[in-house]
């Protein structure tokens, strides 16, 4: 009997169902985050849990994993009742879940990270031969005496599943596992995914990548505005299809139709500079750094996942000054030496790829997150150099109102909202300040399609009003559907620069992994 064939019939349970989900609901004063809902997980199976940002799934699987109890309904997992209190319950009884933003300490070891995870478990040669046999039988290879810090983010999800499986869960729940992995790490996670689920484990697997769903997933819970509104095969669907009944209604196809004559224009931004050495050791050293972007011109950066990115985006913005004031400049004005807040005054703007701590601070308001970057642009610092609040929050429902975000009122917390619904409204707080270079770095990371086909639209829309943009990201399909011309960024090195017209994805993948393409 093979190894995987005994865990299986360990697992296995006297009734098909792994878990069901009866009315469960869950209200936030007069808010129903969700209402009414039902779920049926079966033992073995990968079930997708899909939606728009907002539309309920993070407040379900909160509830399932302890974080929030339900104000009515009920649960069985195994056919028994279960009703945990808090996460810790939920680890006991078999559920546990891997988060969309990693939950590892930096400066602790792999070893360390994954002891903490375990209670009553410390970081010795015992633990240590554990965790090295649940390696070798998924196949996730981490080196237990590096430091988090010195990690990609393929591996820091790896230690987390790691720690999750150290805990021998019936039901594993995956929240955006993909979103910062390379396709090989994606290949990788998926023939894991499989084996789990050959043992009969159970797999609730969220994602916004509806081609990753159609591929892997037995059955999809599709859920708007709380509620469920349709169980199907997402192999009996095209990405299309699934994506429309996701959000119930049709999707247009974003594409820069309008491809000007940009490239052939004088460069508005021209960067030239040599080495460039980030502030944290984490980050990778650029090397000989060229690139021009003219009016009206998108120009794609894409890349694996920690290949130098950050460093360029710090150097791009001004988190990171450069000595020599021309290796950068704007309109013929060199700014290289200038910080953030010079370089946005003179309208080279720009959103990071980290939404909270970075682009917006948690725990403020959203008005007050305004206030962050657009003070000097929209009336809201007075000459005085007092703040005005109401400036702030009439520029903040600007937003809300422009870019459809989902939120009571100017007064939520940034932390309050869904991804898809903070990246619209941080996206939303740069453009409408009418920046001539504006600089991005994944804009629709961890959104729902919907928001990706209204980000990509107003990004379209500010080129043809004449900015030049900076699309630093990893997704090719959005590179290849808005850009005007791509280069890609391995080990800190750029390519050259193609026409997005002469490129194909396999062409780009190739320039990700360092492969040069004769022309």
């Amino acid at each position: 009997m093979t190894e995987s064939v005994a865990i299986a019939e360990r697992l296995s349970a006297s009734s098909k169902q792994c878990l069901g989900v009866r009315g469960l609901s869950k209200f936030f004063g007069d808010f129903a985050a969700n209402r009414d809902v039902t779920l049926s997980i079966d033992a073995g199976e990968i079930h997708a849990l899909l939606g728009e940002n907002g539309a309920g799934k993070s407040t379900l699987v909160k509830m399932i994993y302890g974080i929030l109890k339900p104000d009515a309904g009920s649960m069985e997992l195994l056919a028994s009742s279960y009703s945990p209190n808090n996460p810790s319950d939920a680890k006991s009884a078999g559920v546990g879940m891997v988060f969309q933003h990693f939950a590892v300490f930096d400066a602790l070891t792999v070893l360390e990270n994954i002891a903490l995870g375990l209670e009553g478990r410390f970081p010795d040669e015992a633990l240590a031969a554990e965790i090295l046999e649940v390696c070798e039988r998924y196949r996730l290879h981490v080196e237990l005496d590096r430091r988090i810090h010195d990690l990609g983010a393929g591996e820091r999800q790896r230690v987390e599943i790691i720690r999750v499986l150290m805990q021998d869960p019936r039901l594993l729940i995956l929240d955006e596992p993909t979103s910062v992995l390379t396709p090989q790490e994606t290949e990788q996670l998926f023939t894991t995914l499989d084996r789990l689920s050959d043992e009969g484990r159970s797999i609730i697997y969220i994602s916004h990548k509806l081609d990753e769903v159609r591929a892997l997933c037995d059955r999809a819970t599709l859920m708007r505005a709380g509620q469920v509104v349709d169980v199907v095969d997402p192999r009996q669907e095209s990405t299309r299809s699934l994506g429309e009944k996701m959000i119930g209604e049709r999707l247009n196809e974003t594409k820069r139709t309008q491809v000007t004559e940009a490239h052939s224009q004088k460069a508005r931004f021209t960067v030239r500079v040599g080495d460039v050495y980030p502030e944290s050791t984490r980050n990778v050293v650029l090397t000989d750094v060229y690139l021009s972007v003219a009016p009206g011109s998108i120009l794609g950066i894409s890349g694996v996942s920690g290949n130098g990115q950050d460093t360029l985006f710090d150097a791009l913005t001004g988190e990171l000054t450069l000595p020599n004031p021309d290796s950068m400049v704007l309109d013929g004005e060199p700014l290289a030496h200038l910080d953030v807040e010079q370089r946005r005054l003179r309208g080279l703007l720009g959103a990071p790829e980290n939404r909270l701590g970075h682009a917006a601070i948690p725990d403020l308001t959203l008005w007050e997150n305004v206030i962050l970057t657009a003070r000097h642009t929209r009336g809201i610092l007075k000459n005085n150099h007092l703040i005005s609040g109401t400036s702030a929050k009439e520029f903040a429902e600007e937003v809300i109102a422009t870019f459809d975000v989902r939120t009571p009122s100017v007064n939520a917390k940034a932390s309050s909202l869904s991804g898809g619904n903070l990246q619209k409204f941080l996206i939303g707080r740069e453009l409408l300040g009418n920046p001539k270079v504006f600089i991005v770095s994944n804009p629709t990371w961890g959104v729902d399609a919907k928001a990706q086909l209204f980000i990509h639209q107003m990004l379209l829309k500010l080129a043809d009003q004449g900015a030049s943009i900076i699309l630093i990201s990893q997704d090719i399909d959005e590179l290849l559907s808005v850009t005007d011309r791509i280069c890609a960024i391995c080990h800190g090195r750029l390519s050259r620069t193609f026409s997005t017209e002469e490129m194909t994805p396999e062409h780009l993948g190739a320039l990700m992994l360092g492969q040069e393409i004769d022309s």
